[in-house]
């Protein structure tokens, strides 16, 4: 039987018939938890299972991304009752300087090709950037998946998504996205894992990848799958120490539906409150006075996001009266940064850079906004209180770097 990718991941994972609707018991290459609701994970793992070790020490492990370093005693104590059980079971903790969870287990090389990895994470699916099937579970059922070593699933259907035609700089992968849930909304990809094809995916970087994957939870998708390039190989190889290899789907392979988007020519896109599928052209709302920037989170926090930031920026600095806040989203990054200069060009800018996490995505620290305030962002969601009481508008950082400039919603196109 020839199986869609997210069906040949799940069958080489478990001995169940798959096909899409079966319900089937799943091994788990990787099982983690982050700091907001891995305290949860403990406490359902000790009432549950008390006395019993987790099902392999070595595919589990503590992320701790939201408020890094801990800013409030919640989280300081969530983040030790974490530390200390993660000590008796003999977890791996990464730990508040390390980053975004979900990045980290890709860079370790811990989340690979054709793998399979959960986590209290909603964006989890993001890994399928890079070919590897992740989704986020609560407390409970991460915890039977500590004990267990698996979990359950139901197999998702999947579509195929062909981009038509290609789109240039500035416009970006996060155009690409915001492209996508245009056409889709957040229900239109409902349940479905999706298969990207057409010139403009396979060109797209690993960075690229991610911001794309990374949007999957805001269009309702379970996953959205790149097929795995050889650029994408090498660097999950290497990250892994080991020659990895990707998980394609079959000629025949059933697919329930199959789509085209015409990307040809794409402008610059911004989400607008109150949806992520709120979705306007630049042009369309250019003017909008902001009195804050944020860049950063699990969609555009890499290193080739700063670059394109400060690609814009061109020397030049933020406008009065604008908070432009940069977040990047590990530790390596962060050492990358200082190491091009880039946090040097972002400070002199008028920046403030921080240190590696979530930030305001995550009502961390950085990059909340307060009730009257106008924020870009480049993260991936903006309903109402994500980021604070203010209005957040989504963009790529090209777009967020020309509106710094301006000091109001600008099309990057106008100033580069």
């Amino acid at each position: 039987m020839p199986f869609t990718i997210v069906e040949k991941i799940i069958a080489a994972h478990c001995g169940d018939d798959v096909y899409a609707g079966a319900t089937v018991w799943v091994e788990l290459d990787v099982r983690a938890a982050r700091d907001f609701g891995g305290a949860n994970v403990v406490q359902n793992f000790e009432a549950h299972y008390a006395g019993q070790p987790v099902a392999d020490a070595a595919k589990t492990f503590f992320t701790f991304d939201c408020v890094v370093p801990a800013s409030n005693i919640p989280f300081a104590d969530n983040q030790q009752l974490c530390r200390e059980f993660a000590a008796r079971q003999g977890i791996k903790v990464y730990d508040v300087d390390a980053g975004i969870g979900s990045h980290v287990l890709m860079e370790e090389g811990l989340a690979r090709p054709g793998g399979t990895v959960v986590n209290t994470d909603s964006h989890m699916n993001i890994v399928g950037a890079i070919g590897c099937l992740g989704q986020g579970m609560g407390d409970a059922d991460v915890a039977f998946a500590f004990r267990a070593g698996r979990t359950w699933l139901e197999v998702p259907a999947s579509v195929k998504v062909v981009l038509k035609g290609k789109y240039k700089w500035p416009t970006t992968a996060k155009d690409l996205a915001l492209a996508m849930l245009r056409e889709f909304g957040s229900s239109g990809l409902l349940g479905r894992a999706v298969e990207l094809y057409g010139p403009a995916a396979e060109a797209l970087s690993v960075e690229e990848r991610i911001t794309v994957a990374s949007m999957a939870t805001e269009m309702g998708a379970i996953a959205i799958f790149v097929p795995p390039s050889e650029e994408v190989l090498e660097w999950c190889g290497g990250a892994a120490g080991i020659d990895v290899r990707g998980v394609y789907a079959d000629e025949g392979a059933s697919y329930e539906a199959t789509y085209e988007l015409d990307v040809d020519g794409l402008e610059p896109l911004v989400a607008c409150p109150p949806s992520p599928a709120n979705v306007k052209a630049v042009s369309e709302v250019a003017g909008k006075e902001i009195g804050s920037a944020f860049f950063g989170s699990c969609t555009n926090g890499r290193l080739e996001d700063f670059r394109a930031a400060a690609r814009v920026l061109s020397g030049r600095p933020v406008a009065a009266g604008v908070v432009a806040c940069a977040v990047p989203a590990t530790r390596r990054i962060y050492g990358a940064l200082l190491g091009e200069g880039l946090a040097e060009e972002l400070f002199a800018a008028g920046f403030v850079v921080s240190n590696a996490g979530c930030g305001g995505c995550a009502q961390g620290q950085v990059g909340m906004t307060g009730r009257g305030e106008v924020q870009v962002s480049t993260s991936n969601r903006n309903f109402p209180g994500k980021q604070g009481a203010g209005e957040t508008y989504l963009c790529s950082p090209a777009t967020a770097a020309a509106s710094v400039l301006m000091g109001t919603i600008t099309d990057p196109r106008e100033v580069i």
